[in-house]
This record gives structure tokens, sequence and C-alpha cells, in this order.
């Protein structure tokens, strides 16, 4: 089998409100699509979520990055994995993103190739397995408009709420103790902070909220400072999870080390795909530590991949894959489906594959390379 052409999209979809957080705001996806088409007809789809204030990138140096890495392995064997990526990675070390792109393609058309579902593929199977999603409260102006979110999450029957935290000095307080009494005792909340505390903020923040029985606190602190990440973790009685600080294999080996993370968020836009999550995960879970899986403004495609990842792997026990829920239109066909009255319940079909394709007149710009 050979890889014959490779057809690159762009991907734009307004989200339904803003998404703030304490380094950003998002009012949509721009993202790019990758359709790879080999000599036996299989045909595998990834999607690549950009976020220039976490990975560098953006829509357009995706697209254009796409264009290179695809001359790079058109002609050649998709289902070596193993040797594709490490091809590209070798031509690019950053633009993680459209890396995992190319990386779900690639293990899509191998899990059709081998007739399996990809988290059948990965070794794994849904026997048992419950996948349930979380729902993300941006950063809002007031704790009135915070409690309003809330409650929009709790009517549609969702088990766990993640906030979005990182305001100065003890403000984030209020709009947590105030989820907290909205919610009762038997809703998961889980505070993302972003990198938007420092570590005295981090330490007054975790204590003050220390009677509000949170799941973890996930990023307090700069991406860079692993030996604060470690003292944090060390001085309050709260889980640490660390998003930014984990990007591939090496940084979850770094973090463990150092003592600085109970646990390690892997998002394929971070890790380059698949390929690298997997060694994330079996470095976390030989260490004792589980990860969660997370999402920046994928479609149901990418975050479907996320799942059958998630689904494959016990480890992966905490799951944000929510982005899809703001989206406007739904660009994707097939693959993974939310529960329409239990909120978060994911579902995966046992097609060969991540199962979704893109719906191809929802798509924008195309370029082929052959």
């Amino acid at each position: 089998m050979i890889i014959t052409h490779i057809d690159i999209y762009t991907l734009n979809v307004p989200y339904a409100k803003p998404l703030k957080i304490a380094i950003g705001e998002l009012d949509g996806a721009e993202n790019v699509a990758i359709k790879i088409t080999t000599d036996t007809g299989l045909v595998g789809w990834g999607e690549a979520s950009p976020c220039p204030y976490i990975v560098g990138d953006t829509q357009q140096t995706n697209y254009q990055t796409a264009q290179q890495l695809a001359k790079l392995v058109v002609g050649k064997d998709p289902l070596a994995i193993e040797a594709r990526m490490t091809e590209i990675k070798g031509y690019i070390v950053n633009e993680s993103s459209i890396r995992s792109a190319f990386d779900m393609a690639l293990y899509d058309i191998a899990a059709k190739a081998a007739n399996m579902p990809l988290y059948q593929f990965l070794g794994g199977t849904l026997e048992g397995r419950i996948l349930r999603t979380d729902l993300t409260i941006g950063m809002q102006d007031s704790v009135e408009q915070t409690m309003k979110a809330a409650q929009a999450i709790l009517d549609q029957g969702f088990d766990a709420i993640k906030m979005k935290v990182g305001r100065p000095g003890l403000a984030d307080v209020a709009h947590v103790a105030a989820v907290r009494e909205m919610a009762g005792a038997d809703i998961a909340i889980k505070v993302d902070s972003n990198q938007g505390w420092d570590y005295p903020t981090a330490v007054a923040n975790i204590n003050a909220m220390k009677s509000l029985n949170l799941e973890y606190s996930e990023q307090p602190l700069a991406v860079w400072d692993f030996d604060n990440l470690a003292r944090l973790r060390d001085k309050v009685d709260l889980p640490i999870c660390a998003d930014e600080s984990v990007f591939d294999d090496k940084d979850a080996l770094k973090l463990i080390k150092a003592g600085a993370a109970d646990y390690l968020n892997i998002k394929l836009g971070k890790s380059g795909g698949v390929h690298t999550a997997l060694k994330i995960n079996a470095i976390a879970e030989a260490a004792g530590c589980k990860c969660m899986i997370g999402c920046f403004g994928e479609s149901r495609l990418a975050l479907g991949v996320a799942a059958h990842l998630a689904a494959a792997k016990p480890n992966i026990f905490f799951l944000d894959l929510d982005s899809a829920y703001d989206f406007m239109a739904d660009p994707v066909i097939g693959g993974m489906t939310y529960d329409e009255t239990v909120g978060g319940l994911i579902y995966l079909t046992d097609e060969p594959g991540h199962g979704a394709v893109f719906d191809e007149s929802a798509l924008g710009n195309r370029v082929s390379v052959s």
C-alpha cells in the first residue's frame, strides 16, 4: 500500500459563544483537515486544531506546513506509522497540531486495513467502559454569569464541570464556591488556570478552595515552572494536573521525575497525535500517574480519535472532550457521538478506523498534493 495523494482543507466553524481563558479567547474553530488516499482505495481523515498561545501555530501555518509534510510522505507506505511519524517529526519539531492530523489519518487507514475500530486496533475494548466528558465553563465576568453557565450544564445532565480560572488575587474563589453550592456534592468540579496564577496565588487559591471538594487543579503555574509545580504539589492538599507543561513523552518523564504532577493531560494537538500520546500514557502508567485527555477546538472527528485512545487505555481516566458542543454547525459525518439525553456520555462506532469523515461541502480552501 502506498499513499497516492493528500488533500488539505481549511475548516472554519463559529462557536455558539466565545471561550475565555486566562491566556486568550476563542470565538470559533479555525482548523485544518487532512484526507490521505491510498492506492488500495482506503482513505484516512485527520484534523488539526491550532492554538497559537499554547502550541504556537495558526490555521495559516498549519495549512502551509501540511503541504510540505504531504510531499514528504506521498508515495510511501501509510501502514509504517513509526517510520512516517519519525519522518514528519524529523522534518519539523514544532507544529504539533498539524502533525497530529497526519497521525490521525495514518491510524485511521491502519485500523481500516486491519478491519478494526481504532480502539480495538490500539489494543482496547469497550466492554465495561463508559466514556463521559465534562463540560467547560469559560471565565465569566461575574459570579452570576458563572452560575448561569453552570446551571445550563447541570440541566443537560453532566456529572462533571471544568471551570476556567486564573483571575487576579482570590477572585476565583467566589466563582468556584457558587458552582459547588449550586451543583451539590455529587458533581465533579475541576479548575483549570491555564498558567494564570503564580506560586503564591496558586497556594492561596487552592487553600481557600479546600472545602469545595475539587478533583484537581490543572496547570496552575507557567508552563516552564517545574520547580514551583513540585513545590505546590507538596504544599497543597489537591492533585496537580499538568497540561501545557507536557507536550511529549520527554516532558512527561521530566515532570514525573521532578515530582511536579499527579496527573498528565494528553492532547493530541500537543503530542503530535496518537503515536506520541501512547508513549506519554505508558510513562505515566509506569509511574502510577493517571492521565486525562483534553482538546483545543476540534470537531467530533478529532475528538473521536481521542475517545478511541481513551477507550483503549484505561489509564486515561479523565475525559475533557467537549469542544464540539460549542460548534454552531457540525461538519462531521459518522464517528463519535454525544448522547442527546445524558450530558457528556460518548458513544463510539464499531466501524473500521475512527469511523468519521468530513462533509467536504462544509470545508473551505483545498490543495491536493500527489
